[in-house]
């Protein structure tokens, strides 16, 4: 029954030296995120008390509480939520889980107005009350336990923190902050009014205060005070904010609720508030942030949105009520047609869920089609609450179409994985893809643009992948669209080659991979160019043979193309082939590849082809031809030795 005295994890010190040391510029954040920890206290004890009602005991209220008193410089946040025993205290109070500290650290620019806003996105929030306070004392007892197995946790935010068990009546916890003499302005009933009314109005539980009255002085002379009534009164609006009508909620506070759900201080790009009626019914409140996260493509984060079920919190990432490649969505989903003991499995089979699962996609991808239509100096009227939305604040969000293309640079990438996982909505998804391309000048363009600009006689649309935009522009397979003048999209994220499997034709056009299959420009090639290129394969016959003798372990074939202009070789695949930068990216991951080689196609008016013939260094030329043909399409010789050696020796 003795206290115990415990070192903090090497992250959590290293952490709270950067807090103490007065990193953040902006103190008052520390308030914001005690109470969300409060809130997120009580959702989960009227989670779990869905299955043992004996855990609330006799306070069926679940509420959190803000007292202050100047004269002992302490700053009281109570809640009546879960609590913790003396083992979750020291787990929860002194050690950081990894996706905490590690990329909380990684992501510090010096900026304090910046790294104020990063604080609550890694699970680190707690330790913000030492921006304010010299020592923290937390009191807490875990529901359903006897109130002599409470326990106090002290510490200074030095080294080590204590633990000692105490007796506590009330379940919940209690954070003590005891304020330094700087902050003592956080004491004081009108600032913190004012700061819950900015942060955490939109808490769905009643955030409440002991009320004050003005007191006269006594004796005449003597200054009035405020005084404390007793009485504990509401201080925010203690209702959740997607069950009131939109028409009653303001721009402002769709975006501070936001930031709220999301621990994301940067304002959203869009949001849809919407009341489904019919077989299934359910309010849904989406939101599409305007950044990525850090942990986006890690395979072990969870994602998905809040879902409560009549208003009762359920669970915090529910996947199954969006697609995993709209995984970036912030939101909540309340129904009123699934249990309120609802788990995880049962989702995974509910028809109710899929019926929500299909509205949100539809929802989502409706509000990423009214970004790509809105003009930038499009503003809709304040509380518009479905659409576009042109929010000014103090982080300048970007306006109108602009929105679509900083979402593009975020998520377009997660987004283009709906080709492969959404059948029904495949169409709709092509819509909103965007790439850049050999005349966009830097600027991406839809394929619908590329289609109402393609030139008379073209019957595809043409595209090719590479590892980078650098690679892709100077590929020797463009030559000849550059010379023509035709359009050649430019695909770097490494999903394009598996999503355009799913994607064969845009429009009734189809689409068509310059690397794949021999290059037939159709109408855009002249009789006399064919002809040209069928003289030019007759007449470097021997030759082609010669290289395919000399080159059969390396290569399926060798022919005379008409797409290369400037360069001596490339390489192709066959049109049904896996291509080239496929197959290494399965290679890298350590999946199996198919054992295929590809086509090298000569131009046979380039001098090093001429030069070939009659060669006394015939196999040292193919084979330097083939290295380099393999190196301008951004991979590395099987032999990169023999290729270096090779060269020298011509040079020599």
């Amino acid at each position: 029954m003795s206290t115990q005295t415990h070192a903090f994890q090497a992250e959590v010190a290293q952490l709270l030296h950067l807090v103490t040391h007065s990193l953040y510029s902006n103190p008052e954040i520390f308030l914001r995120e005690l109470i969300s920890n409060a809130s997120d206290a009580c959702d989960k004890l009227r989670f779990e008390a869905l299955a043992n009602p004996a855990l609330l005991e006799d306070q069926p209220n679940l509420e959190v509480r803000i007292a202050f008193d100047k004269a002992a410089k302490t700053l009281t946040v109570t809640d009546t939520g879960i609590g913790m025993n003396e083992a979750e205290a020291i787990l929860h109070l002194g050690t950081i889980a990894k996706s905490g500290t590690k990329d909380f650290f990684a992501q510090l620019s010096g900026d304090q107005k910046a790294d104020a806003q990063l604080i609550g996105q890694f699970g680190v929030g707690f330790y913000s009350g030492f921006i304010v306070a010299d020592r923290i004392t937390v009191e807490s007892r875990r529901a359903g336990v006897p109130a002599s197995e409470g326990v106090r946790w002290v510490s200074r935010g030095a080294g080590e923190f204590e633990v000692e068990p105490i007796t506590r009546p009330e379940r919940g916890t209690s954070v003590i902050l005891h304020l330094r003499d700087d902050a003592l302005d956080f004491a004081d009933a009108w600032k913190l009014k004012e700061l819950i009314g900015k942060y955490s109005d939109h808490i769905a539980l009643p955030i409440k205060m002991e009320g004050e009255k003005w007191e006269e002085g006594k004796e005449e002379g003597q200054p009035g005070q405020m005084v404390k009534t007793g009485e504990w009164e509401t201080v925010n609006q203690a209702t959740a904010l997607w069950t009131r009508p939109r028409k009653d909620v303001t721009d402002e506070q769709y975006v501070g609720f936001y930031e709220q759900l999301a621990h994301d201080w940067q304002p959203p790009l869009a949001w849809s508030h919407n009341r489904v009626e019919g077989s299934t019914e359910y309010t849904q409140l989406l939101y599409i942030p305007g950044h990525a996260p850090l942990d986006l493509w890690d395979r072990d984060r969870k994602a998905g949105i809040k879902l409560y079920v009549r208003r009762v919190f359920i669970m915090d990432d529910a996947e199954q009520l969006l697609p995993r490649y709209l995984r970036f969505v912030k939101g909540v989903v309340d129904s009123a047609d699934l249990p309120l003991n609802v788990s995880r499995e049962l989702l995974q089979e509910s028809r109710d869920v899929r019926a929500i699962r299909e509205g949100n996609t539809r929802r989502v991808l409706g509000m990423l089609e009214d970004l790509v239509k809105a003009e930038p100096a499009a503003a809709p009227p304040s509380g518009a609450a479905d659409g576009v939305t042109d929010v000014q604040d103090k982080n300048d969000a970007p306006t109108g179409a602009d929105k679509y293309a900083l979402f593009w640079r975020e998520f377009g990438a997660v987004l283009k994985e709906g080709l492969g996982e959404d059948h029904a909505n495949r169409d709709r998804i092509a819509q909103l893809l965007r790439y850049a391309s050999t005349t966009s000048d830097g600027v991406t363009v839809s394929l619908t643009d590329y289609k109402a600009r393609m030139k008379d006689g073209q019957k595809a649309i043409y595209y090719i992948t590479a590892d980078t935009l650098a690679a892709a522009k100077n590929s020797p397979q463009l030559e000849v669209f550059k010379k023509k003048g035709i359009e050649v999209l430019l695909m770097t994220d490494r999903v394009d080659e598996w999503a355009l499997s799913y994607l064969r034709d845009f429009d009734g056009t189809p689409l068509q991979s310059v690397a794949k299959g021999a290059v037939d420009l159709g109408d855009l090639q002249d009789e006399a160019e064919k002809k040209a290129a069928e003289q030019a394969a007759e007449n470097v016959k021997p030759l082609l043979d010669k290289l395919k003798h000399v080159l059969k372990d390396q290569v399926e074939d060798v022919r005379v193309t008409a797409r290369l202009v400037d360069s001596p070789a490339c390489l192709v695949v066959q049109d049904a082939g896996m291509s080239m930068q496929l197959a290494r990216m399965l290679k890298q991951a350590g999946q199996p590849v198919p054992d295929t080689k590809p086509v090298l196609e000569i131009n046979a008016e380039h001098p090093l082809v001429k030069k070939l013939e009659g060669s006394d260094h015939f196999d040292d030329l193919a084979h330097i031809l083939f290295d380099q043909a393999v190196l301008a399409e951004g991979g590395l010789p099987d032999d990169p030795a023999a290729y270096v050696r090779r060269v020298n020796t011509l040079l020599a």
